[in-house]
């Protein structure tokens, strides 16, 4: 009960050949094998070129958010 025979895997191919089509298998494998190598070289580039990203904060005050709020109940 716990291994396969070829008989099984002969019916397995069947239906994924069914289902997909003979042509179709290659084109996946190929898209497969591009995100493959698309993500070995993302992976590369991170290494090679360390980038320091600067964030730019604003300090806002009580006062601040208080005026605006009472501009908006004067227009509305």
């Amino acid at each position: 009960m716990g291994s396969f025979s070829v008989w099984h895997w002969l019916i397995v191919l069947v239906v994924v050949l069914l289902l997909f089509g003979r042509g179709k298998i290659p084109e996946l494998m190929g898209d497969v094998a591009k995100g493959i190598k698309s993500f070995k070289k993302g992976m590369g580039d991170d290494d090679a070129t360390p980038e320091t990203k600067t964030v730019e904060s604003k300090t806002v005050d009580a006062t601040t958010v208080d005026n605006k709020a009472e501009e908006a109940k004067d227009r509305g």
